[in-house]
């Protein structure tokens, strides 16, 4: 059940992550990857959490601080990154297969 859960979650975002063009008309939301996690660093104090691909047209990254702010940023095949999504409140949780969260 968990693992059917996950696969529709993946399938899903895989589809955001794929439509993200909007985003990349958005002024600030996309750019140099280097740039983008320089900037989360030195404004939000955010670091790398967690790291997935998504169908091997683009890298999803979790960026979060101590104080629980979080981004999700994608990087698709030909370079450009764009913050997916961004909010307060990150809590860490260690899943495990087979079971309820």
């Amino acid at each position: 059940m968990a693992r059917k859960i996950l696969s529709l979650a993946a399938a899903s975002l895989a589809g955001l992550v794929l439509s993200f063009p909007a985003a990349a008309q958005q002024p600030n939301l996309c750019g140099v990857r280097g740039d983008i996690v320089a900037k989360l660093s030195k404004d939000f104090r955010e670091s790398p959490m967690a790291v997935g691909m998504v169908d091997n047209s683009a890298v999803l990254e979790v960026f979060v601080s101590d104080t629980g702010t979080w981004t999700i940023l994608a990087t698709r095949t030909d370079g450009t990154s764009c913050i997916v999504s961004a909010g307060e409140g990150w809590e860490s949780k260690t899943l495990i297969a087979g079971r309820d969260a």
